[in-house]
């Protein structure tokens, strides 16, 4: 789903919607008017982008005047081994994912007394 597409699913019948967030180059507090024109036409009051399974982004005029493009917004992709392969968890089924966020970490007792040291 594109930027486009995600607006329109959020706008349902209303013909105006407010999206609010932080400037992602300055943190700076961001409100973007979206406005419809047409059936499948848009107007935004400024920038704002949608990436698919990564999150929402929006920037304040003032850095996008600077910039206008989108940077740094790509997150780390964890690996670990499954069944033997080194895969993306992104990439297991539902179970094995679950495993994975239940796992606990083995510190051995040696290294707990050098803490702080």
């Amino acid at each position: 789903m594109d930027t486009k597409e995600y607006i329109l699913s959020l706008m349902g019948d209303d013909s105006e919607i407010e999206l609010k967030g932080k400037c992602h180059d300055c943190g700076e507090p961001v409100a973007i008017i979206v406005t419809r024109i047409a059936e499948k036409e848009i107007v935004s009051s400024g920038p704002f982008w949608h990436k698919e399974g990564i999150g929402n982004f929006a920037k304040c005029l003032d850095c996008f005047e600077k910039d206008d493009v989108l940077r740094n917004y790509q997150p780390c992709e964890i690996f670990s081994r499954v069944c033997g392969y080194l895969r993306p968890v992104k990439q297991w089924n539902v179970g094995k994912q679950q495993e994975f966020k239940e796992r606990k970490n083995y510190v051995p007792p040696n290294m707990l007394g050098d803490v702080g040291r």
